[in-house]
């Protein structure tokens, strides 16, 4: 048996926002330092705090809420299946 390097292919941005397919969501730990990074007009935070954002498919950033179950309820209100990412 070798040690051979195997290729693996990488999915475009294209790719990923077609493979949610307006189903998918994702919900994403973020701190409260990074908010302005996905929403611009986002009140001042505390800094260090413990958020999360959830996200389409796409990447397109929904929102951020303070709980995990809250991102979770808001996707399924909006018939969204949500995914965890790390």
């Amino acid at each position: 048996m070798t040690n051979e390097h195997i290729e693996k292919p990488i999915m475009s941005p294209q790719a990923f926002a077609v493979l949610g397919g307006g189903k998918i969501a994702y919900v994403k730990p973020i701190k409260s330092e990074n908010v302005h990074e996905l929403y611009p007009q986002a009140p001042e935070m505390q800094p260090g705090m413990q958020l999360f954002a959830l996200h389409a498919a796409d990447g397109t950033p929904i929102l951020v809420t303070d709980t995990r179950e809250a991102a979770v309820a808001n996707a399924w209100n909006n018939e969204l299946e949500a995914v965890s990412v790390h």
